[in-house]
């Protein structure tokens, strides 16, 4: 059995400065639980950096549980994910693209057979693309489903008044403040 903790303090050890970058803890504990409340079986993550979110699905899904991962660089997964996938045993669940993503999804939207066929997806990937991942995962993702959005509050930093945000911070704050109430508006009554 892989200790998730023992993991998690691997992972961020090993990343020094790009801890920030990576899942954390907390987080995919609510995401294992997450996907185990819907029974997910076929997932599509975006944006997997050191594959620790990914290991964690990987080890919830079913044995004939499947995985589309996808990032533009596998370089850190291969370094450090990928060794603690193969001794988990769930490799063979995990289907990588070294790509961007949205052609990705397109690629995915080209069969029918995938509309509506997946259970879960997590996006934690370039903020800019997140409307135009969610436009393709509602087609992808069926009725039910689940999509999963990481730094959507920023830190805490979408509920502060500008002024009070660090300058380094805005940017990303304001994609965050953007996405949201993009995904507020498009579902009638979800406030």
């Amino acid at each position: 059995m892989i200790n998730l903790k023992i993991v998690s303090e691997r992972i961020f050890s090993l990343l020094y400065f790009r801890a920030s970058l990576a899942t954390a803890p907390d987080v995919a504990q609510l995401l294992g639980m997450l996907l185990k409340l819907i029974g997910a079986k076929k997932t599509i993550e975006i944006g997997v950096f050191t594959g620790y979110s990914l290991l964690l699905t990987a080890l919830t899904i079913p044995e004939d549980g499947k995985i589309v991962a996808i990032d533009i660089n596998r370089e850190t997964y291969d370094q450090i994910g990928l060794p603690v996938i193969k001794k988990a045993g769930v490799e063979h669940k995990i289907d990588f693209i070294e790509s961007e993503a949205v052609p990705v999804l397109d690629k995915l939207l080209e069969n029918p057979e995938n509309e509506g066929s997946f259970d879960f997806a997590y996006v934690d990937a370039d903020k800019l693309n997140n409307w135009n991942y969610h436009e393709r995962l509602l087609k992808l993702v069926k009725v039910g489903g689940l999509v999963v959005y990481d730094n959507t509050l920023c830190r805490g930093s979408v509920a502060l008044p500008d002024e009070l945000v660090p300058e380094p911070r805005k940017q990303r704050r304001q994609l965050a403040i953007e996405h949201n109430q993009s995904l507020a508006a498009d579902r009638p009554g979800f406030e």
